[in-house]
């Protein structure tokens, strides 16, 4: 009877939760009716954690996993604004879960689980990152003519796009980073490491660029030829989706390379089980698992030692700064006046 009641309970939280907040999608894993439901909302597409997922219920018997999937906004307000009762929060966005961590929504992680992560991938003993990946350039396969060649940084890319307006007019696209949690954070690092972002911004707003949500959405319209061009579209969708009709570039003047983070919120039902499906993750097996899926790849450190463009974005004070209202404003308004050329 009490299993039924706990069960009941949950399902009623969740069901409040997702009717509070807008939902990409839920699964369930692991067996029908179980004891324990451990719930994680999540950015990351259900299908490339699921071997993850999967691996790590087939050891711990009598435990289901409730995978949410939303945007990285309504990740960040189910839990800040709503309270929603989830174990585990895994998002794309480090700066929006950075802000949860420092204003109190994340419990205290083990000494030991965070203690041999590197120091640019956690944060305190709060937030950890799980998986990194690269942000990077597409193009749709044919937009280059004979004697061009693939642009490999950002001013070879400004002077592609410059030079031939009337082939790139309304088929370039990129983050809306008014919308979406993560093309903010990509846009705000990119300004930060580059003057030549400013430079790009203002020639894609002279060709009417098109404005997206999502990576998948960009990657769509690229490979059906509607877009020619995606800037600073997440590697991992390019591979999950598959390649074709595609080129990905990482840029050389510097790749961007995003931290999946993850942490625990205050409202967790079940924060132990939370703890162990984090140490799963970052294990040895589950680095391994992540690696081995399509667009993840593990936290390495040695990554960025044998590809010196990539830049981590560092889980440091510096993504709280760009969430200031008074400094997002300033961006987003320089940004609106550079997309809105006449």
């Amino acid at each position: 009877m009490r299993r039924i009641l706990f069960a009941l309970g949950l399902s009623l939280g969740l069901a409040q939760s997702l009717a509070a907040f807008e939902v990409e999608s839920t699964q369930d894993f692991g067996p029908e009716a179980p004891p324990r439901v451990l719930s994680v909302l999540s950015t990351t597409d259900t299908a490339i954690l699921a071997p993850v997922i999967t691996a790590y219920l087939a050891q711990t018997p009598g435990l289901g996993l409730r995978y949410v999937m939303a945007s990285s906004q309504e990740v960040h307000r189910a839990i800040a604004d709503e309270g929603a009762a989830f174990d585990l929060v895994i998002s794309s966005a480090m700066d929006l879960q950075m802000k949860l961590a420092n204003d109190g929504f994340a419990l205290s992680l083990p000494a030991d689980l965070v203690a041999d992560q590197p120091v640019w991938s956690r944060w305190r003993d709060l937030l950890v990152s799980v998986a990194q990946e690269p942000v990077v350039l597409i193009l749709a396969d044919g937009v280059l003519r004979a004697g061009e060649d693939v642009p490999r940084t950002r001013r070879d890319l400004i002077a592609l796009l410059r030079d031939n307006p009337d082939r790139f007019r309304g088929r370039v696209g990129t983050y809306d980073p008014a919308v979406s949690g993560a093309g903010y954070l990509f846009a705000a690092q990119d300004a930060r490491l580059s003057d030549t972002f400013w430079r790009l911004a203002e020639v894609m707003g002279r060709l009417d660029a098109r404005l997206f949500c999502c990576s998948v959405d960009m990657i769509d319209e690229v490979r059906a030829g509607r877009l020619l061009v995606g800037y600073n579209v997440l590697g991992l969708y390019t591979q999950a989706q598959g390649a074709e009709g595609i080129t990905v570039v990482e840029l050389e003047d510097f790749t961007l390379t995003l931290l999946r983070t993850a942490l625990i919120p205050r409202t967790a039902p079940e924060p132990e089980a939370a703890t162990d499906f984090m140490r799963f993750l970052l294990s040895a097996e589950g680095q391994a698992l992540i690696a081995s899926g399509d667009g993840l790849a593990a936290v390495e450190e040695a990554a960025f030692e044998r590809n010196p463009h990539l830049r981590p974005i560092r889980l440091d004070p510096g993504l709280l700064a760009n969430l200031d209202a008074v400094s997002r404003n300033r961006f987003l308004t320089e940004w609106r006046a550079a997309m809105e050329q006449p």
